[in-house]
């Protein structure tokens, strides 16, 4: 009988023990979280650096604005303004700036001369002359329009004894308003004329001649055009106002009744009015000029042509670009350098202007006489 012998190695289980296997740690999950942080942490700076940037303007303006008494502004533009007349060289100026003839066309600081040209006239002679040519500010502000055939050239010596501060006032403003009109319908007429220049194909000798003329008159060096037409504009009426009526206390003062001095521009030379409070070893005085107007012209010149006003001119550029008009209570933001006491002045300037509605001017025009003037009005 063959035994028969059981298979069981099929029912049994494998002898051979299973290999254990050491466990990989999640390198690639690990990169994975190291660059989330890396781009998480980068995203924050980023954000904040550009929040910073962009709040840093505002920040200034805040401390400006509420900390401005502890700022102190020089003044150089009085000083650079007699350098220029005396054709001295001014490390002030801009690279491309020559002021070396800017003022050569106005007649300024001579007392010799001063006051001699015309007579003086009384406030009363003045105020009758004004009701005779039906020339009063109501009229003005409605028709928009002034004669300057009513030019004086000095304000009157009764100024001062006027009581009424409105008619004081409303007297200031009558005598002022057609000499900056004046003035700026000049500068309107060569920005016109330059525009006329700039579109032809080619120039004729006049032309080349006036824009040699325009170049030295705006201290432009280099023929440089782009600045030759930022600086050619004009400067808001009511500005020019609210700064006459400051610097002369609305014609008061000594520097405007004895050199028709409207926006207190100094000089270092002989000629002028020394201010009362200057110490004994200034040598600064208060220009004096000719006639009111002289002053006017200077005063202009002076902002259209000088470093220290650069920004006020930008900002006249781009408001010209932008909306066509000039908007005084923009751009006496700009004149902080006009003054010692820096931002305050501006705000003052802005108090007269809002004060006495002397926007109501910025676009009041010649009376035309002539058919010629008033084609180019």
């Amino acid at each position: 009988m063959v035994k028969k012998i059981r298979n069981d190695s099929i029912f049994k289980k494998p002898t051979t023990k299973p290999i254990k296997t050491k466990k990989i740690p999640n390198i690639v999950s690990e990169d994975n979280r190291k660059k989330y942080k890396n781009f998480y942490i980068f995203s924050l700076t980023s954000l904040v650096l550009i929040f910073s940037f962009f709040s840093l303007p505002n920040v200034k303006k805040y401390f400006d604005d509420n900390l401005s008494y502890n700022k102190t502004v020089v003044n150089v533009s009085k000083k650079n303004f007699e350098l220029a007349l005396n054709k001295k060289n001014s490390i002030m100026e801009e690279k491309s700036t020559n002021l070396d003839d800017v003022f050569n066309d106005i007649d300024v600081f001579s007392e010799d001369q001063k006051n001699t040209n015309t007579s003086r006239l009384s406030a009363s002679t003045i105020e009758q002359l004004f009701k005779d040519t039906n020339y009063d500010l109501k009229t003005v502000k409605k028709t928009k329009l002034v004669n300057i055939g009513n030019n004086l050239d000095h304000l009157p010596l009764e100024m001062k004894n006027i009581e009424n501060i409105k008619k004081r006032k409303n007297l200031f403003i009558q005598i002022v308003l057609p000499l900056i009109i004046e003035e700026n319908t000049r500068i309107k007429f060569d920005r016109k004329k330059l525009f006329v220049i700039l579109n032809k194909n080619s120039n004729s000798k006049s032309d080349i001649e006036w824009l040699k003329k325009k170049f030295k008159q705006y201290g432009v060096a280099k023929n440089d055009l782009t600045t030759l037409k930022i600086r050619m504009d004009e400067i808001p009426v009511s500005l020019a106002i609210a700064q006459a009526a400051k610097e002369t206390g609305w014609g008061t003062s000594r520097f405007a009744q004895k050199g028709n001095a409207l926006f207190g521009q100094w000089t270092w030379s002989g000629n002028g009015i020394k201010p009362a409070a200057a110490e004994n070893d200034s040598k600064h005085k208060v220009a004096s000029f000719k006639v009111l107007k002289a002053s006017v012209k200077a005063y202009q010149r002076n902002l259209n042509t000088h470093s220290s006003y650069k920004k006020f001119r930008e900002e006249r550029a781009i408001q010209r670009d932008n909306l066509g008009e000039l908007n005084s209570l923009e751009l006496v933001k700009y004149l902080d350098k006009y003054a010692e006491t820096g931002i305050e002045y501006t705000k003052i300037l802005s108090k007269i202007i809002k004060q006495n509605s002397l926007t109501d001017f910025d676009d009041v025009k010649i009376l035309p006489t002539s058919k010629k003037l008033k084609n180019l009005i």
